[in-house]
């Protein structure tokens, strides 16, 4: 019999077979400095394309005082105990009441982090007799909440309705005649190629279909629609999306996450989402202060208004100057180009080492092989001088990548 520690010894991962070369530059890199488009990496001013603080809020001023007064008022503990046990409190109550009117939903649930929420939602929402349809593409907590899941799942084609439909059609013949029901999830906006899930076409498939509809929205809420309540309002399919699942880890630049939804879902999430029921509540100066980020979401539109300039100027000149940007149609913003790993950690190496700029890259699997993927994430607080360099470095960096400069069997800069 093996020791079940032999196994993580010789097999790091996928990703941890790389932790020698690539541990606190590709990974777990420590940016320093305030949250801003300009920060420190390794001791150099780079500028930043990575930090999902689309609206600025981050760091913004009424932001930062009012999680100062709440953690000097209340401190980081209270309150203690589990939400059901003893973690209640009328912040709790009243940010889940201004989520709601936000969302246009009968209720909401406050949840503590967003992939751990995402997951145990999925997971409180199903049981055994029910089938989930799934977009191939789903991030990794849906991928987690759907493992707990002991009953069947079909997965459908990224964004592909007749694809969809083929596995309703299976679903709906798996449940007929049990108490089972089918679960349809799909996200508002797809975090890494940055289209947005085709919500009001699955909202119309209820016409043919008996489901209900579960939207991830993490990069919408905020960021889409006129009032920036997210992908569903964007699309104007808000009321039939029955399960609408928001994080404040990206737009409201903070900790934790939310459910909304009817009345009585809520209610039985409340009693049945178990790592809410058995966690401790959300700490009151980030209720206190998602409420602040809230408040300005709702009362400052020119924060939305000036993502969108920079995201549009960004895309428009990457596209002007001939970089593929895939089918997005969000904030996100791919940028493909074609190499294979050692090529992209060159790349990313010259771009923070020798231009000071900072920003993610995808490889396979994540994206096809031979293909590199250069994540960057527009903020409003990005200016049109960050855009105009960073598309001019970009250029240079394709010239390179055609010419065979990064084409190495090891890393450059290491």
């Amino acid at each position: 019999m093996k020791d079940i520690f032999d196994k993580i010894k010789e097999n790091k991962g996928p990703l941890g077979q790389y932790s020698n070369v690539g541990h606190g530059y590709f990974f777990f890199p420590k940016l320093e400095g305030q949250i801003s488009n300009r920060m420190k990496f390794r001791g150099k001013d780079v500028l930043v394309w990575s930090l999902n603080n689309y609206l600025g809020l981050g760091n913004h001023p009424e932001v930062r005082e009012a999680d100062s007064k709440a953690t000097e008022e209340w401190g980081l503990a209270y309150p203690m105990g589990a939400r059901m046990m003893s973690g209640n409190t009328n912040y709790h109550e009243q940010l889940e009441n201004e989520l709601s009117s936000f969302m246009g939903k009968e209720d909401t649930i406050l949840l503590n982090f967003g992939y751990q929420g995402c997951a145990s939602t999925i997971d409180a929402l199903v049981d055994r007799n029910d089938v989930i349809v799934y977009d191939s593409e789903s991030h990794a907590c849906i991928m987690d909440g759907m493992r707990m899941h002991v009953g069947k799942r079909f997965v459908y084609q990224h964004n592909d309705m007749d694809s969809l439909k083929v596995q309703l059609e299976r679903a709906t013949k798996l449940v007929e005649n049990t108490t089972g029901g089918i679960l349809v999830i799909t996200e508002g906006v797809f975090g890494m190629a940055g289209d947005q899930g085709k919500l009001k076409e699955i909202v119309d498939l209820k016409k043919n279909y008996s489901f209900r509809l579960f939207v991830d929205d993490a990069h919408g809420v905020g960021t889409l629609g006129a009032t920036g309540a997210g992908t569903g309002e964007e699309q104007g399919c808000m009321d039939g999306i029955d399960v609408y699942f928001g994080t404040f880890a990206k737009a409201f630049a903070t900790i934790g996450a939310y459910v909304s939804s009817d009345e009585k879902i809520i209610e039985y999430l409340r009693y049945n989402t178990r790592s809410q029921i058995f966690a401790k509540s959300l700490p009151l100066p980030l209720v206190i202060g998602a409420l602040k980020r809230l408040e300005l979401m709702r009362t400052r539109p020119e924060l939305k208004e000036n993502l969108w300039k920079v995201t549009n100027m960004l895309q428009a000149k990457l596209r002007e100057n001939g970089f593929n940007l895939g089918r997005t149609n969000s904030c996100v913003t791919p940028v493909f180009l074609s190499g294979g790993p050692f090529e992209a950690a060159n790349v990313i190496m010259d771009l923070r080492e020798n231009y000071g700029i900072f920003c993610s890259m995808v490889i396979y699997p994540v994206v096809p092989k031979d293909t590199i993927m250069l994540r960057v994430i527009p903020t409003a607080m990005h200016t049109e001088e960050d855009v105009n360099y960073t598309v001019e470095i970009f250029q240079k960096v394709k010239t390179k990548l055609a010419e065979g400069f990064y084409a190495k069997d090891k890393i450059m800069y290491a």
